[in-house]
């Protein structure tokens, strides 16, 4: 699976930084949809390649949680190559359940 997604990054609703694991966030065109789903890829930020969890979701949004990034990217161009299906996309019980499984998603990124 080899899917490429670019945009410039908009303001989420800050869940993920809520969480401990900040995102950089596109709203996807519609023929650009993607099954909803946790993904594994790389996302490019101002030149620079990071290893990345990508998650879309049921309402046709994607965010990815930039591995070794800590800064603003808010209105800057990126670019998702989505390599690898990871799982479902699912709601969980408890946020601890939530952090653990995102956990072992980036584990395998």
């Amino acid at each position: 699976m080899n899917h490429i997604i670019s945009g410039r990054v908009m303001r989420g609703d800050g869940y993920g930084g809520k969480l401990g694991f900040p995102t950089v966030n596109l709203e996807l065109e519609k023929e650009e949809i993607l099954p909803a789903g946790v993904y594994a890829g790389i996302v490019i930020l101002e030149d620079k390649e990071y290893r990345a969890g990508i998650a879309v979701d049921q309402n046709n949004k994607i965010d990815a949680h930039l591995l070794g990034y800590s800064g603003d990217a808010y209105g800057k161009k990126v670019i998702f190559k989505i390599n690898k299906f990871l799982r479902e996309y699912r709601k969980f019980d408890t946020e601890e359940e939530l952090i653990s499984q995102i956990k072992k998603d980036l584990d395998k990124c």
